[in-house]
């Protein structure tokens, strides 16, 4: 898989564990403490590649794990 592929399936899970707790994309941009809302648009639509910081921040804002965000055995070291 490539990593357009990558940031895609990242965006999608981030878009759907959003989606189950109603927020919008400026809720979670704001509980993330991110400055921008629209960084969380651009994410879910696999267009940015975010920092660690900032998923960890998008993480800890949905109290979720990595694990329940993203299938890393999903992807072959050998496409990243």
């Amino acid at each position: 898989m490539e990593k357009k592929d990558i940031l895609k399936e990242f965006g999608r899970n981030l878009r759907a564990e959003r989606n189950r707790r109603n927020y919008s994309q400026e809720k979670l941009a704001e509980l993330a403490g991110l400055s921008f809302f629209t960084h969380v648009g651009r994410i879910e639509r696999g267009e940015m590649n975010p920092t660690l910081t900032t998923v960890i921040s998008l993480m800890s804002a949905l109290n979720i794990s990595f694990e329940e965000l993203f299938n890393i055995n999903k992807f072959s070291d050998n496409n990243l």
